[in-house]
């Protein structure tokens, strides 16, 4: 409902800039949904959601905020491709384990360092995770810089990483889908992720442990359980599953590390873990929500007169503001729910008292 709600206020906007929201919607979603362009380049956008989306909701069942996930996708990415430079000449087999290792090994410890000043300290991971941002993307675009960058090349990027770091695009396999498209073994891997997640948050003990804390840490100590560990431990495994994003980004498409490849992916997965409801069936269908959206905005820029990109900006921010809403009205149900309950049993509990108060005096 909030997606619908969404597009029809979006259709409002679209109308008082006065151009067709049929022709705008039109250009939206035929561009992304075509085949093959535009079902690959979608599900690409959708696979770096995929995990910042997941690495938010693991992060909010256990009581965290993670705001960071742009900065541990970031330094996951650049040790992606430092390994991939430095020992460019292993072989496939081990190479392309290492580089996945090496990202989510990355995106694990960057996610710790919050983890452990909130678990040791008590600081807030908010204000942590938004300050580590800064420090990751100034600290990997140095070292890019004055370290890893080739000589003469006006761009801010790295040398290419060794061949038998590739990992497959998922061309390669499918008839009809060109290898032109990025879309790479990461969109499977992102697939693998969501059902690892699901296992973990709802079959096994350390899931049940972090979703304890994230509902009531008092109650979860008290039966227990370690919340110094827990925190430590959900802000780890957020981060690593944002520092896969680095698997997608340069063993699957640019094969070297590209300073500000990130198109906001830390951030928007915030968004894609809401409107999923912090599960990862939700998180994995906003996600492919939100690449429709990214993937459309290019030719409603190029094909009509007065709208421009940005329309997909407002439909992620009119999605969002409707979740909030209907978070917020059916917290208001459940008050109006429970006030009706008390008065009632106000109203119960009234002739029972008045007899208890007779046989006193009696």
């Amino acid at each position: 409902m909030a997606v619908v709600c969404a597009f029809a206020v979006g259709a409002i906007v679209v109308l008082i800039i006065g151009d067709s929201p049929l022709q705008v919607y039109g250009l939206l979603l035929g561009s992304a949904l075509s085949w093959p362009d535009g079902i690959g380049y979608t599900l690409f956008f959708a696979t770096p959601l995929i995990f910042t989306g997941l690495a938010v909701a693991v992060a909010l069942r256990g009581g965290l905020l993670n705001i960071g996930a742009e900065g541990q996708l970031y330094v996951a990415a650049f040790a992606t491709a430092w390994v991939g430079i430095t020992f460019a000449g292993l072989p496939s087999i081990l190479l392309v384990p290492l580089c996945c290792l090496a990202a989510v090994v990355a995106g694990a410890a960057w996610a710790a360092i919050p983890g452990v000043l909130k678990a040791r300290f008590g600081s807030h991971e908010v204000i942590n995770t938004i300050m580590l941002n800064f420090v990751a993307i100034a600290l990997v675009g140095y070292l890019t810089q004055y370290d890893y960058r080739v000589a003469g090349d006006p761009i801010m990027e790295t040398a290419t990483i060794g061949e038998s770091a590739h990992i497959a695009r998922l061309g390669r396999f499918i008839p009809g889908l060109p290898e032109r498209i990025p879309l790479n073994v990461a969109f499977l891997l992102a697939l693998v992720a969501s059902w690892a997640v699901y296992v973990l948050l709802w079959k096994t003990k350390w899931g049940y442990e972090i979703r304890a804390t994230g509902q009531n840490p008092a109650a979860a100590e008290y039966g227990g359980i370690s919340i110094r560990r827990q925190i430590v431990v959900t802000m780890a495994i957020s981060g690593a599953l944002a520092g896969m994003v680095g698997i997608n980004e340069v063993l699957g498409y640019r094969y070297r590390y590209y300073d500000g490849f990130s198109d906001s992916y830390g951030f928007t997965g915030i968004a894609v873990a809401l409107l999923g409801r912090n599960h990862p069936a939700g998180v994995l269908l906003a996600a492919l929500l939100f690449a429709v959206l990214q993937r459309g905005g290019v030719p409603v820029d190029a094909f009509t007169q007065l709208v421009s990109k940005d329309i997909v900006q407002i439909l992620q921010a009119l999605v969002i503001l409707f979740v909030a809403a209907e978070a917020m009205f059916r917290s208001r149900r459940k008050v109006t729910a429970g006030r009706g309950q008390g008065e009632e049993g106000t109203r119960q509990q009234a002739p029972v008292a008045g007899q208890q108060a007779s046989v006193g005096k009696i």
